[in-house]
């Protein structure tokens, strides 16, 4: 049971002139409490108590049917009838206060039905079963998910697993978050009675879990407020330094942003665009971030401008006058209507510079998208009703459903991976600390959803689960890149999957793993194939630095230096070579040097050796290809580590008839092996599909003829 009263620090949103935000006054809950008390006069008409719930309803729909929500009330009131808050007030006071909140920002009348009754289960004879059979499933859903774990049940574990079954329910529907988050801001609101150890775990609770849950939901109007009374409570010297701030700015004489707004409305109002021009001041969080950034804080600091029109062109035309009759400040601007924010949220940001160096930071945006930056998933009215449009061909997208987000996805899966309480309390926490989101696309145009930071690791896992322990690389951009490259906003990712369902991930990838469900799916797999332990050494020398593993057949020791029985050069009794350099084949285009010990050396044309040969003064030799087809090559495979890379590799060599001379494997450096091989080909025609064959083995993406330096000179 929330037993909270009216704390006389709560922050009062700041606005210009030191006034109070035009509108209704906070309710007396007192008063509330006792209409609470006398109940229904008759059965046809509303209570008094829900008087104000009923007229914030009926501003977002006029036509609603009220009969559900007084039918809600009649049972609430007679059910927590006879409870208080430990302010004394009646209990019936905070659903109603509750129920108001959800009201004003626009929710339908399931939710409030559901948030009048959001007590009733858990702190009263009520069951859900009887909340079922009298407003529905829908309602009795949503009651349930809000609805806590007794300790006497779960212990310790109760606040953990009561976020956990939360947030599963809100899986299946937000609404359930929605009644909890103003749920939380009138307790958050009346705490000042609790003791002050107690006032602080509730805060750091709200901070580390309600707040960032509000903000991924988009529901802005909560998410500020709650800031600022765990402000108060947390930081209340801070908090003490902001208001005096605030106080001190709301005495001038002269209010810069009231200037600004008035020189907007006239550009707007000859440019012919009809627009409503607002000043939003900035909440005490707010206020503190910018003075901490910024040092001194000027008068146009403290709000921001605000211009609300009709359509989504119209933006576009505001921020094109704005730009044309102020000073821009372009590292300002961002478009969150070409690109919205993962929580729903759409907007221009701008800001324009003014003589006399105040600078105006202006959000620009139509009253739709107001509503929906205010009140999030609340401003979707319904999310779950039928709908007449056609679903979307992606059902996968992150943006497809803006009720089940990408986030929520993610975090619903690796909660079920979580092994207790306190391992899924601490990553929940550390999941919605990454407050920030970008968006990655796959090769087919969907998206990935993930927070700042994470890397191909945690796009493999957020794409393929736990299939992606098979993961060996990827493409950024079109680009090769390891699986530890860390990803930006907009990046196109292709990831590459190997073929062995037995390979699995190194403990290397915890390094660059930053979501929950790629360390957990990672760790599980560490845990359930330990590493082997390591055979014992017979010396007590210290271990070498790894060098690359070479083999070599005992027929052909001397692989440097390949046969060349088809090069025919133009002079007799010399030795014939072909350079170790760029082991050129039939049909490469070649010429020749004569070298020492009347050897000559045969080259590719395009070798970087020829360049130099003819640098120092070497003679061209003339050389032509004989009529033998086998010749010797030297190919180099770049792949990605994984394991039974090389006798894959081997296996397709030879499949293709051809004689491996040499083999040398180096070691492993970011994921990446090089496999440098020197092979028998008994048709040099053959040299294409044999590069092919080995570019097809999984983890392999790229083939090359060798090109070797060091064997340039003689």
């Amino acid at each position: 049971m929330s037993a909270e009263a009216t704390n006389p620090a709560t922050p009062v949103p700041m606005t210009t002139g030191g006034q109070r935000r035009r509108g209704r006054a906070r309710l007396d809950l007192r008063r509330l409490g006792r209409a609470a008390l006398l109940g229904p006069a008759t059965r046809d008409r509303l209570p008094d108590a829900i008087g104000h719930v009923a007229e914030a309803h009926r501003a977002h729909y006029p036509d609603a049917d009220l009969e559900p929500l007084r039918r809600a009330y009649v049972l609430a009131e007679s059910s927590h009838r006879g409870q208080t808050r430990k302010s004394g007030e009646p209990y019936i006071t905070h659903p109603l206060a509750v129920t108001l909140i959800l009201a004003q920002l626009g929710a339908e009348i399931t939710t409030l039905t559901a948030s009048l009754l959001h007590d009733t289960v858990e702190d009263t004879d009520v069951t859900l079963d009887q909340v079922r059979a009298e407003f529905g499933d829908d309602v009795c859903y949503l009651v349930d998910g809000v609805t806590k774990l007794e300790k006497v049940d779960y212990g310790a574990a109760a606040e953990p697993e009561t976020f956990r079954k939360m947030l599963v329910a809100t899986g299946n529907d937000v609404r359930v978050m929605s009644i909890k988050l103003a749920d939380r801001l009138h307790n958050m609101r009346t705490l000042g009675v609790m003791r002050p150890e107690k006032q602080a775990r509730i805060a750091k609770v709200t901070r580390d879990v309600l707040i960032p849950l509000a903000e991924r939901l988009g529901v802005q109007a909560l998410k500020t407020e709650l800031e600022d009374l765990v402000f108060a409570i947390l930081h209340p010297q801070e908090y003490a330094e902001v208001k005096a701030l605030i106080d001190a700015n709301a005495a001038r004489e002269r209010d810069p942003l009231g200037d600004i707004a008035g020189e907007v409305r006239g550009v707007l109002r000859e440019a012919g665009i009809t627009a409503d021009v607002l000043i939003r001041p900035r909440h005490f969080l707010s206020v503190h971030r910018v003075h901490r950034k910024r040092g001194e804080l000027r008068a146009s600091d403290y709000g921001r401008l605000l211009v609300l029109v009709n359509e989504d062109a119209d933006c576009y035309g505001v921020l094109g006058e704005l730009h044309t009759c102020f000073t821009p400040v372009v590292s300002e601007f961002k478009d969150f209507i070409a690109v919205p924010k993962f929580n729903l949220y759409q907007s221009l940001h701008t800001a324009v510079a003014l003589p006399d160096g105040q600078v105006a930071e202006v959000l620009i945006r139509t009253h739709q998208m107001h509503q929906v930056a205010e009140a999030g998933v609340v401003a979707l009215r319904n999310p779950y009703a039928p709908s007449s449009e056609e679903p979307s061909e992606r059902a996968d997208d992150e943006r497809v459903d803006p009720t089940r987000p990408g986030w929520l996805s993610r975090l619903l899966d690796w909660q079920e991976a979580a092994p207790d309480p306190d391992t899924f309390w601490s990553t929940l926490r550390e999941d919605l600390a990454q407050d920030r989101e970008i968006a990655v696309f796959r090769p087919d145009g969907g998206t990935l959803g993930l927070p700042a930071g994470a890397s191909c690791v945690d796009a493999a896992y957020a794409q393929y689960g736990e299939d992606a322990h098979a993961c060996i690389g990827a493409r950024v951009n079109g680009r090769l890149a390891t699986l530890s490259t860390v990803l930006r906003d907009g990046d196109t990712v292709q990831l590459l999957m190997g073929q062995d369902a037995t390979s699995g991930p190194s403990s290397e990838w915890l390094d660059h793993a930053r979501t929950p469900g790629a360390r957990i799916a990672i760790r599980r797999w560490l845990t359930t194939h330990p590493a082997p332990a390591p055979a014992p050494t017979p010396s007590r020398r210290r271990p070498a630095q790894q060098t690359p593993v070479t083999t070599t057949r005992p027929e052909a020791a001397d692989a440097s230096r390949p046969a060349a029985a088809s090069a025919v050069v133009d002079r007799e009794g010399a030795t014939v070579r072909l350079a170790g350099c760029c082991t050129p084949v039939p049909p490469d285009a070649i010429t020749a040097f004569a070298v020492r010990g009347g050897v000559v050396t045969v080259h590719r044309v395009g070798c970087p050796a020829v360049e130099r040969m003819k640098t120092v003064g070497r003679a061209e030799v003339g050389v032509r290809w004989g009529d033998t087809t086998e010749c010797r090559v030297t190919l180099t495979a770049e792949s990605f580590g994984r394991a039974h890379l090389l006798a894959d590799l081997t296996e397709a060599i030879a499949l293709e008839g051809v004689a491996i001379i040499s083999a040398t494997v180096e070691p492993p450096t970011q994921q990446r092996v090089r496999h440098t091989y020197t092979l028998q080909l008994p048709d040099a025609a053959h040299l294409p599909a044999l590069m092919r064959a080995m570019r097809a083995v999984p983890g392999v993406y790229d083939v090359s003829r060798a090109q070797h330096p060091a064997a340039a000179a003689h």
